[in-house]
């Protein structure tokens, strides 16, 4: 519950300090309405492609004339938009910077600026204050406003019912997939691309003949103002186009000059900055992984985008910038959503459904315009037809307001003589002297048969949807010639685009894994370790492990709780022996508190692994167990834990092992004679049989084995006891005594 504190009151005792309030209509008073206000209001675009701010904004400037007039001063135009829109001057300044040419944001620009108003693709680059720049309707914008004082679409009152405003335009063409828009609200978000003017024209029309058209003949993707180069995965592409989501790559554009030995890139993708590029290409040369480039820097000017890249002697421009669009944002996705509100509420729609919902939208608009039209003809025809019956006696009329004696009887006089209307008695009666005359009369008459016909054809349009239809092809045809552009986003199959792979992007060396008692790691390259010192460690600690490997290899990490923890090594940083190395449950995100039993390594997970438990029994498991299709940081259940692990070892071929129990005892066994098991959770077979508490102590490689004369601790068969170690064996002398000794 939530708790409402109210102002103490000392003098009064009657108001409750707290005043108790159940959490869900807090809910439901204060939460839902913000949520809803967020979604409808502000950050999700309705059909007409425009959010409520855009909206607003260009109707302001549309009723100060910027349509056809010439630009005045941003600041102007901010202030008239806070009649409508009373969210301050910077947010609504912010606004119409996305929507001018000048920062090319959209692919087809509403507003005509003048000054600057920053760049797109620049993050750092600010546009100038609003008393600087200059704005007006760019000239599509007669599309987007056409007929909209005939009623096309709703109006309503501003927030203070000073002036009213249009609830969406009369757009003519689909600018909800024109142009792009982005929108975050509360608990659902909107990132509509856009597409090829002309492409999408065709398209449109295309789903008013058949609305379930494959339109990817058409318009086959995306196009955006920035350009670039668009990875094209059919497949992907058609899932978007019927779901409304998914995402598609697009990558930069760049040319490699031969006599400066540079990259210079001129487009990149619509989602990322030209800083954010060159912040993260320095970061890479930092951290030393990338070695073939000597310089970056932005030459971007008046021309556009320039990035340039000098490359060091010898590089090749293919494979590093393979490279860089898999490491950096020069190649970036899109993730499409297209969501949308539908009257009032939001919808994920697909491209061929919201086409077809922007075309419901359109004939609405368009069949209202119409009934306007018409309904203005039917009146100019009443007026007109009362006009004709004046001509039938003109003296007569004029002999009525002559003897009419006030000014108030004209109206009905003239009614009662011709047998009129009062609205035609009013036309007739307002009419200039010298008009009366029989040549005025029959030229203003001869329009009724012309009415009469537009008011017929009028109506059959209202009748007949495939004449609605034709209207707003006739109109997307014109649109598409009049405002159509080539397409900037160029296509790329994706079969023809090589995707490196990331072994490629690591550097290759020699390199030695240092593993200690406490857990440690040290990754030492093999030429940093020819001039190494002694290695430091942590008090009591020592190192038990050494494997020499790769830098491009993996490695496993054996906990005692029986998961097994996977990573790259080239993950792992290069250290120093002057260093303690890193501790590897941090490394690999153990949390538990438990020891690390193993440390093995591979390139391709051939050979197997011994696991020999404290209960005696041996596991082997083919490393091939631990080999997964995905990049699994975690295996769980890597190993039996049936009973405690006291040792394992990797083997790339069977060979001996000696196991040495509690008791002293020891066996000799070659690994051959233990069955290959491929669960990697399995138990094993008991090798070695144990008396009451006695447990399995180690396991070792003969190799690594301190006992001598191992082939006399070799049973028969297995399982077996062991034989007890004798002393010579471990390497102790034995003390014997003669009498002599004891005489002397």
């Amino acid at each position: 519950m939530a708790a409402k504190k109210t102002p103490k009151n000392t003098a009064s005792k009657k108001d409750p300090v707290i005043e108790l309030q159940y959490i869900t209509d807090t809910l439901e008073q204060n939460y839902m309405p913000y949520a809803m206000s967020v979604i409808i209001s502000r950050a999700i675009p309705e059909i007409d492609g425009l959010k409520p701010s855009h909206r607003k904004l260009m109707y302001t400037m549309y009723k100060m004339g910027l349509l056809n007039g010439g630009r005045t001063k941003s600041a102007n135009v901010v202030g008239q938009t806070m009649r409508l829109n009373p969210h301050g001057d910077a947010a609504i300044y912010e606004t119409m910077v996305r929507l001018t040419e000048g920062n090319g944001a959209l692919l087809l620009p509403l507003v005509d600026s003048k000054g600057n108003f920053g760049r797109v693709y620049s993050r750092d680059m600010a546009y100038a204050a609003s008393r600087y720049t200059e704005v007006k309707l760019s000239k599509v914008c007669g599309e987007v406003f056409r007929d909209i004082d005939k009623n096309t679409v709703d109006f309503v009152d501003n927030y203070d019912g000073t002036m009213q405003e249009p609830t969406l335009l009369p757009t003519t063409f689909p600018n909800i997939l024109a142009n792009p828009n982005q929108g975050i609200a509360v608990g659902m978000a909107s990132n509509i691309c856009s597409f090829n003017l002309k492409e999408l024209c065709e398209a449109t029309i295309r789903v008013i003949k058949e609305p379930e058209a494959d339109l990817l003949e058409i318009m086959p993707a995306p196009d955006f103002s920035t350009g670039g180069e668009l990875i094209y995965n059919q497949d992907e592409m058609r899932a978007i186009y019927q779901t409304g989501r998914g995402s598609f790559k697009v990558r930069a554009k760049y040319t490699f000059d031969k006599s400066a030995n540079c990259i210079d890139i001129t487009e990149i993708p619509y989602t990322t900055t030209v800083e954010a590029i060159s912040e993260k290409i320095v970061d890479l040369i930092k951290a030393g992984k990338i070695r073939e480039i000597s310089d970056v820097r932005d030459e971007t000017d008046l021309k556009g985008l320039k990035l340039t890249i000098d490359l060091k002697r010898g590089t090749d421009p293919e494979k590093l910038m393979a490279k860089l669009f898999k490491m950096t944002p020069l190649m970036d996705s899109f993730g499409c959503n297209f969501n949308i509100l539908v009257e009032g509420s939001p919808i994920v729609l697909g491209v061929n459904d919201l086409l077809c919902e922007w075309l419901r939208f359109r004939r609405s608009c368009v069949m209202r315009g119409v009934a306007y039209d018409a309904e203005k003809k039917a009146d100019k025809l009443h007026l007109l037809e009362g006009l004709e019956k004046i001509l039938l006696d003109i003296d007569k009329a004029i002999k009525i307001v002559r003897e009419t004696e006030e000014d108030a009887q004209v109206v009905p006089n003239l009614m009662e003589g011709f047998q009129i209307s009062e609205r035609q008695a009013e036309f007739v009666a307002e009419i200039k002297l010298r008009n009366l005359n029989k040549d005025y009369i029959l030229k203003r008459t001869a329009e009724i048969k012309a009415l009469k016909e537009e008011i017929k054809d009028l109506q059959d349009i209202l009748a007949h949807k495939s004449r609605v239809n034709k209207i707003i092809e006739k109109q997307l045809r014109e649109i598409a010639k009049k405002y159509g552009t080539d397409r900037r986003t160029q296509l790329i199959s994706e079969e023809k685009v090589e995707m490196p792979d990331e072994e490629q992007f690591i550097e290759d060396y020699a390199v030695k894994l240092f593993r200690t008692k406490h857990h440690y790691v040290k990754k030492i390259s093999l030429v940093s370790l020819r001039t190494s010192g002694e290695h430091r460690l942590k008090d009591d600690d020592e190192i038990i492990q050494e494997i020499e490997t790769t830098n491009r290899s993996e490695v496993l990490f054996f906990a005692g709780n029986g998961d097994v923890f996977k990573m790259k090594i080239h993950e792992i940083p290069d250290g120093k022996a002057s260093q303690l190395g890193e501790y590897i449950p941090n490394l690999v995100g153990l949390t538990e508190k438990v020891d690390i039993m193993g440390m093995i390594t591979t390139t391709n997970y051939t050979g197997n692994i011994l696991f020999a438990f404290a209960s005696g029994k041996v596991a082997k498991i083919p490393l091939k167990s631990y080999e997964t299709k995905s990049n699994r940081k975690k295996l769980a259940n890597g190993f039996s834990s049936h009973a405690p692990l006291v040792s394992m070892e990797f083997i790339t071929e069977d060979q001996d092992i000696v196991l040495i129990s509690s008791a002293e005892k020891a066996l000799t066994v070659n690994s051959e004679k233990i069955p290959l098991k491929t669960t990697r959770s399995s138990q094993g077979v008991t090798v070695m049989t144990l008396r009451k508490n006695a447990v399995l102590k180690d396991m070792y490689l003969t190799a690594n084995c301190k006992i001598a004369n191992l082939p006399t601790y070799r049973p028969r068969n297995i399982p077996a006891a062991g034989t007890l170690i004798k002393a010579e064996d471990k390497g102790i002398e034995q003390i014997t005594f003669s009498l002599d000794d004891m005489n002397e």
